[in-house]
């Protein structure tokens, strides 16, 4: 019985994992787009972010992939926090709508404490790369990747018949 409910633990530890890597990658796939189409350069962006962390690292040669590994382990810890403090004990037996619906609340949230409250003490040049409704919009789309992934458990469960909400 205890191995059985490590391997369901572990199963919503990968899905979990899964979303906020989701979440994250659909972030970056943003910037790229965004960085395609205007002079932004998702390099910058990448070493900026490393500049809210290492300023000094910023303009070395791994400047811009410690960036983005900051950027992916953001992504999952704030994946696992949603997912743990947030949506397992509150929004999860209330199904997939309720899954996006508090995932896309969730990142607003978070979005709006980093660039009115963390961003301009800890690296105001950062909130200069792009405009606030771009920001905005790689928000919603973590939101999105990352609720999508958590709401396909709900989605599986109702399929099933069953809630295993209480089982994991």
């Amino acid at each position: 019985m205890k191995s059985n409910n490590r391997h369901k633990s572990l199963h919503l530890g990968l899905l979990v994992l899964l979303a906020g890597a989701a979440g994250g990658l659909a972030e970056i796939l943003w910037v790229m787009i965004y960085s395609a189409f205007t002079p932004v350069s998702g390099a910058v962006v990448a070493r900026e972010v490393t500049a809210s962390f290492f300023p000094a690292l910023a303009a070395g040669s791994y400047g811009i992939w410690l960036g983005i590994g900051i950027h992916m382990a953001l992504a999952l810890l704030l994946g696992y926090a949603f997912a743990y403090l947030v949506w397992k004990p509150f929004v999860r037996s209330r199904g997939p709508l309720a899954t996006l619906a508090v995932s896309a609340l969730t990142l607003a949230t978070v979005w709006t404490v980093n660039f009115f409250v963390v961003l301009p003490a800890l690296n105001p040049a950062f909130i200069t790369l792009m405009p606030y409704s771009v920001t905005f919009a790689s928000k919603m789309l973590f939101a999105v990747a990352m609720g999508g992934i958590l709401a396909g458990v709900a989605v599986h469960e109702a399929a099933a018949g069953r809630s295993v909400a209480g089982r994991i």
